[in-house]
């Protein structure tokens, strides 16, 4: 049998070890309260870190958004500019020839004196092709070429090789190798050679 004091010492054992359960207890809640607490602090951090780089990306593609546009208005103006200024340059040797045109139809003279300043005007403007690189295509005494001429007939004649031309009838013109259009000519038809 125990006795009474036995009993109140097992009692009190008992609430020596719930105190000390209890204590346990707090402490290991105050532990994870304390732990959730980092954790939602450290989440806030990273949050507000996210949102600061997702703030600097969107100012990043703004800026190059910008900066494209930009550069595309910058690419549009310079090619506009291009143009102008080729089509400037193209124009400007022919300003001169029609200056001189217009001084020839005010002039009075006679048909030579005409003549000759029509014959000026036409040097001038050959010059001025010239300065761009366009060049007559060869025509009378060269070898028929499909490639830079269209024959619109032909002349029955012994005194010359079968296809030569013998007659520019509108000139061709190319700039550098490329042509802008065929020379318009009448080539020479030698029976005499196609037979042999």
């Amino acid at each position: 049998m125990t006795t009474q004091n036995e009993v109140f010492e097992e009692a009190s054992d008992q609430q020596m070890n719930d105190t000390h359960a209890g204590k346990r207890t707090v402490q290991q809640a105050g532990e994870e309260s304390g732990s959730e607490a980092v954790t939602a602090s450290s989440a806030q951090i990273e949050i507000d870190q996210l949102r600061g780089e997702k703030e600097q990306l969107i100012d990043r593609l703004a800026r190059l958004q910008a900066e494209f546009d930009n550069a595309r208005k910058r690419e549009q103006k310079e090619r506009t500019d291009a143009r102008e200024y080729t089509i400037g340059s193209t124009i400007e040797p022919f300003l001169g020839v029609m200056d001189n045109f217009q001084l020839a139809l005010k002039a009075d003279g006679t048909a030579e004196q005409l003549r000759g300043g029509v014959e000026l005007i036409l040097k001038q403007m050959e010059d001025a092709l010239k300065g761009l690189q366009v060049l007559p295509v060869e025509t009378v005494g060269a070898q028929f070429d499909p490639r830079v001429h269209e024959a619109l007939g032909s002349i029955e004649t012994s005194e010359f090789p079968d296809h030569q031309v013998l007659e520019e009838i509108r000139r061709g013109y190319k700039i550098r190798e490329k042509l802008l259009r065929p020379a318009l000519v009448r080539i020479a038809s030698n029976s005499a050679q196609i037979s042999a």
